[in-house]
């Protein structure tokens, strides 16, 4: 029978502290070998799951000792699941499935029941917050998000108004609540937002963009209105965490995509000033929230990243993932970063890839993801067989 896992001894000279909440943690923790079953057989020491007080998520993020590391996947909920696909052909509307509690709690459930990862995403959209500011928005099949009036004058910006997700979302915590309720503490449940920038591009671009014209227009020519933008939605985005953690989201993640579209001056003028007003502003009311920040296409920006103060820099895979952790210094945790184009290769193809990105990661603060999201026709199979992979894994 095939093993779950190629034969090799991990090294411990490059392993990194992980997260900043962790100062008491070990700086360090020796090595020795990866230990795993074989495929579709018991693992012989029990696996590393969360406890009564804290996911095994949170305590790698925290950099606590851990037995292996965490894993879940970006767009875990939806798009690749045949369940999923038969709920949209019930409700075909993306906001349909998305602000309704219950659609919410099924979909977001549906990867944990078939292969318990170890962190529960909420089923929403960085745009859920749009109507509540006054900005009207749909998301149409085939073209994705579109903003119907964009955000491109003085006049226009100045109609935002401040997001109070208890008045606009409350499925979104009554969601949250629920799934706290049904997952307790044997996974994380995930939270996230939309960074201010990536905001601000959707609706000044009007929607999805190539090559961010509008928004680098309205950077470029009038940047007073872009940072009223900017403002306006770093104040809401900092309401939507503290209420996303103050109904069950047990860490947090926060989607800056199209941050990597600037230029390093650019991005130090027109995002990192803002993910750090964010990460501060949370810290202060709910100090051990751990915050995660994602950007695609980050390579450039690495070292930027962490100036934000977020506790974990998930990295997408045009990034090795040894070279980031030295990039990134050892105060932060990292997440990923698996091509998700790696899902559509052989079991055995998958398991080196697997073992590859957690040699390279450490054995400390690293949560095993993808680099982005995983994609519409992923064989449900090799997901399967990622997540045996991956909680085979022991340090």
């Amino acid at each position: 029978m095939a093993t779950a896992c190629p034969p090799l001894s991990l090294p411990s000279t490059s392993l990194l502290r992980g997260g900043r909440s962790a100062r008491a943690g070990p700086r360090r923790r020796q090595l020795s070998a990866v230990r795993c079953s074989a495929v579709g057989e018991a693992v012989a020491e029990e696996a590393s799951v969360g406890t009564a007080e804290e996911p095994l998520l949170v305590s790698a993020i925290r950099g606590k000792k851990v037995d292996r590391p965490p894993v879940w996947l970006m767009r875990q909920a939806g798009r690749y699941m045949k369940s999923y696909q038969s709920l949209c052909e019930r409700y075909p509307k993306f906001r349909e499935r998305s602000e309704n509690v219950d659609l919410v709690v099924e979909i977001s459930l549906q990867p944990w029941k078939v292969f318990k990862p170890d962190g529960v995403i909420l089923f929403s959209d960085i745009l859920t917050p749009l109507p509540g500011m006054n900005i009207p928005f749909d998301i149409v099949k085939g073209k994705g998000p579109v903003i119907y009036d964009p955000l491109r004058t003085a006049a226009a910006v100045n109609e935002v108004r401040e997001f109070v997700p208890e008045e606009w979302v409350p499925y979104v915590g009554q969601a949250l609540n629920l799934l706290r309720q049904e997952v307790k503490n044997e996974a994380a449940v995930l939270g996230f937002v939309g960074a201010p920038f990536t905001l601000a591009s959707y609706c000044v671009e009007g929607g999805s963009s190539k090559n961010f014209t509008m928004i680098k227009k309205l950077a470029f020519s009038e940047p007073e209105i872009l940072h009223n933008l900017l403002q306006k939605f770093t104040t809401s985005m900092v309401n939507y965490i503290k209420y996303q953690a103050d109904n069950g989201a047990q860490a947090v993640q926060i989607f800056d995509s199209w941050a990597t579209e600037l230029s390093p001056a650019d991005f130090e003028e027109f995002s990192l000033p803002y993910l750090k007003q964010i990460v501060d502003s949370v810290k202060k009311t709910h100090p051990d929230l751990p915050l995660i920040l994602y950007a695609s296409g980050s390579g450039g920006l690495l070292e930027r990243l962490p100036l934000t103060g977020v506790d974990v820099v998930s990295l997408d895979w045009t990034v090795d993932m040894a070279e980031g952790r030295k990039r990134l210094g050892s105060n932060v945790a990292v997440q990923g970063n698996v091509d998700p184009g790696v899902l559509f290769g052989s079991k055995d193809f998958i398991t080196k890839r697997i073992y590859d990105t957690v040699q390279k990661a450490g054995n400390v603060g690293h949560v095993l993801n993808l680099g982005h999201g995983i994609k519409v026709g992923t064989p449900e199979e090799n997901v399967a067989h990622f997540f045996e992979v991956a909680k085979g894994i022991r340090y």
